[in-house]
């Protein structure tokens, strides 16, 4: 019998000013906020490198802020997926990936990788990136050891406690719905994004865990996740688990105020309590 996946469900990044005095208790130190979000998710998306490599003294604070078990996942820069557009970019990929982003340890989780909406499908672009990603640490480091000047720093080539790597990627194009696409990130075990909105309302698994980046609910009603809501996914999370499909859910809607609450709603709907609840 397959083990059972385990569900983490968090929030795109943890600095929102918003959450002071709402999600984050009056008075929380702003040097503390990581540490309590951690108490109550599982996971958190860290979105800043998305905009610039980050430092490894960053990735190893943020490691050694969390608590044993809580992972983070790292959006992919936009060097790579906006400016390159999947093209040309494997000496991109060796800076982001020799920045540090192994300095989180154990607690590195997935990669996702976010496509600008006018980006349209081509089949040999998306294979030649695909193929292009590290899997394991080892293929990391061989990886970033071709990183060039522009990485302003030594290459991080440490892998202490550094689990198989894992990518997830968000296709906001209507041309990347068709099957071809799915066969092609099955046969390199990518996750496709479940957005959860009215354009992709899609649960489509390509890969051995589940990436979501939850942005809806499907029905649109400006709201964001009511109960209901939370109770359908929390049903849909339990049967990838059962399956032993790791799950990542992360509330990334345009209601970011209620992001928290959302993420600790569904995993107390799923039965998973911490230690700070």
């Amino acid at each position: 019998m397959a083990a059972l996946g385990t569900v983490r469900t968090g929030t795109a990044g943890w600095v929102f000013e918003p959450w002071r005095g709402t999600f984050f208790p009056e008075g929380l130190v702003q040097k503390k906020e990581l540490a309590y979000a951690s108490s109550l998710l599982g996971s958190i998306e860290i979105n800043a490198t998305f905009r610039a490599n980050q430092k490894p003294d960053s990735f190893r604070k943020w490691a050694g802020e969390t608590p044993e078990g809580f992972v983070f996942s790292i959006k992919g820069p936009q060097l790579v997926t906006h400016i390159k557009r999947l093209k040309n970019c494997e000496i991109e990929l060796a800076n982001f990936f020799a920045s540090g982003v192994l300095a989180l340890g154990a607690k590195l989780g997935p990669f996702v990788w976010q496509l600008p909406p006018n980006l349209s499908f081509d089949a040999a672009v998306l294979e030649n990136f695909l193929a292009l990603l590290p899997r394991t640490p080892e293929q990391c480091v061989e990886l970033a050891k071709k990183s060039d000047a522009r990485l302003k720093s030594e290459p991080y080539l440490g892998t202490d406690g550094v689990a198989p790597l894992r990518h997830a990627i968000e296709m906001r194009n209507a041309s990347f719905d068709v099957p071809e696409v799915n066969a092609l990130l099955e046969r390199y075990n990518v996750a496709r994004v479940i957005a959860d909105t009215p354009d992709n309302p899609g649960r489509t698994l390509t890969a051995v865990f589940a990436y979501c980046r939850l942005q809806g609910p499907v029905h649109g009603n400006g709201q964001g996740y009511g109960v209901e809501d939370i109770a359908d996914w929390a049903a849909t999370c339990k049967s990838w688990a059962d399956a032993g499909k790791d799950v990542f859910a992360y509330f990334v809607h345009e209601d970011k105020l209620h992001a928290p609450a959302n993420a600790i709603a569904l995993r107390k709907a799923l039965g998973i309590s911490y230690p700070a609840d």
